[in-house]
């Protein structure tokens, strides 16, 4: 029998007040795979993922069905601190649980990081973007599996230059997250014979108003303003540039992290024509058409995005790898499962056929979309039209320039 369970944590500045997990039986604990999801359930990335990763989670235990072992799935809120996150994942892996997934926030995804490679435990990264997890920080137990800083600053910040925006001034979330993306972004700027005016960087995850920011951006006189930002940041900062009349004034906004739920916050009346990155929309293809549907249930009216159906594809992998090798082999070294499920190929109804790189970097196109018009969309939810695809094997950065140490020269 598969079987689910929620947790809950609580925590305060400094101090995680988490419950022991429930034991289990010594027999049932060594024929039960523990999942957990490490997420923000309650501040900017809440709608980014959060409880809608934890549903795409299920789904795919649900899915995957019994193949002679139970699977458990665990929650938590890391509140977007390292301190909050780095805990958790030290006291849940000490507690039996195998594999932690999720994580958004750059710093978090981090520090989670470097618990997963001390505790030689399986982490899959769906939701930091930083692309140092797969460069200098790098481990043989973690695999990024969705976007990067790379990918996107290739994808969004590379079409707007060559859509003649070569002028640039950046909004940027001050931690690593948000320094990467800015970083990356600015190689393909200059890159392209483009120029960066200036940047402003912002309390994170202290900041609600940004019109300041907003006003310095406008008067470097910049084509571009790159918010290098997520979740209810980049909503905030794009109605705030709207209520002061920036794009009709010419100004373009790049925004260089952005997903689907954001567009429905924003409405299309506000986010017509933003330029955008995903790696998964739900209405692309007939198996994107399906994995939502059957998601229907559990996500109720919203769509799922690349960051949260990334839940749903890395548990599927996992779970296959586990049922390849065996429970036992497992559970007994990070490093072996993640090395297994590198060898195996990806394929799953929300990205296709894809591989994991020797790096920890799971491959799958990106896609650069348009928001459409409040006339050009038909249906809820029915909000980008496609501009242009970058295949997997060009949409990150190449194998041997990230810094990776387990790359092979």
């Amino acid at each position: 029998m598969t079987l689910t369970r929620r947790g809950f944590v609580a925590a305060s500045v400094g101090t995680t007040l988490m419950p022991a997990l429930p034991r289990l039986a010594r027999a049932q604990a060594a024929n039960t795979i523990r999942i957990g999801v490490l997420n923000d359930q309650s501040g900017s990335y809440r709608d980014i993922s959060g409880p809608y990763g934890i549903q795409c989670t299920h789904q795919a235990v649900q899915e995957f069905g019994n193949k002679g072992f139970n699977v458990e799935v665990v929650t938590a809120d890391h509140q977007n601190k390292p301190d909050v996150g780095a805990n958790i994942a030290r006291q849940w892996y000490d507690q039996g649980v195998d594999l932690i997934i999720d994580v958004p926030t750059s710093s978090v995804g981090l520090a989670v990081n470097n618990v997963a490679r001390e505790k030689n435990k399986p982490y899959i990264n769906t939701g930091s973007a930083t692309s140092d997890l797969t460069g200098a920080q790098c481990t043989p137990v973690t695999i990024a599996w969705m976007y990067d800083t790379y990918m996107l600053a290739k994808s969004t910040g590379g079409a707007m230059v060559k859509a003649g925006g070569d002028s640039w001034y950046f909004i940027t979330a001050d931690y690593a997250f948000g320094h990467a993306l800015e970083r990356d972004t600015t190689g393909f700027i200059k890159a392209a014979g483009g120029k960066v005016l200036g940047s402003v960087k912002y309390p994170f995850p202290a900041t609600s108003d940004f019109s300041s920011f907003l006003l310095q951006a406008k008067s470097s006189r910049a084509k571009v303003i790159g918010l290098a930002n997520a979740g209810a940041d980049t909503v905030n900062s794009i109605k705030q540039a709207a209520e002061f009349g920036l794009m009709k004034g010419g100004v373009k906004l790049a925004a260089l992290l952005m997903f689907i739920p954001d567009v429905h916050a924003l409405g299309l009346e506000t986010a017509q024509g933003l330029v955008l990155t995903e790696s998964f929309y739900w209405d692309l293809n007939d198996r994107t058409r399906a994995v939502t549907e059957r998601l229907k249930p559990r996500l109720k009216d919203v769509k799922p995005n690349m960051a949260s159906i990334a839940n749903y594809s890395c548990t599927l992998h996992y779970l296959k790898a586990v049922a390849d090798m065996g429970v036992a082999a497992a559970k007994g070294s990070g490093v072996d499962v993640v090395n297994r499920m590198k060898a195996m190929p990806t394929d799953d109804d929300a990205f296709g056929p894809g591989k994991i790189r020797e790096d920890g970097r799971k491959l799958c196109p990106s896609y650069l979309f348009e928001v459409k018009t409040p006339a050009e969309s038909k249906a809820p939810w029915d909000y980008y039209k496609l501009l242009q695809t970058t295949p997997a094997e060009e949409a990150f950065r190449p194998l041997n320039e990230g810094g990776c140490n387990l790359v092979k020269s």
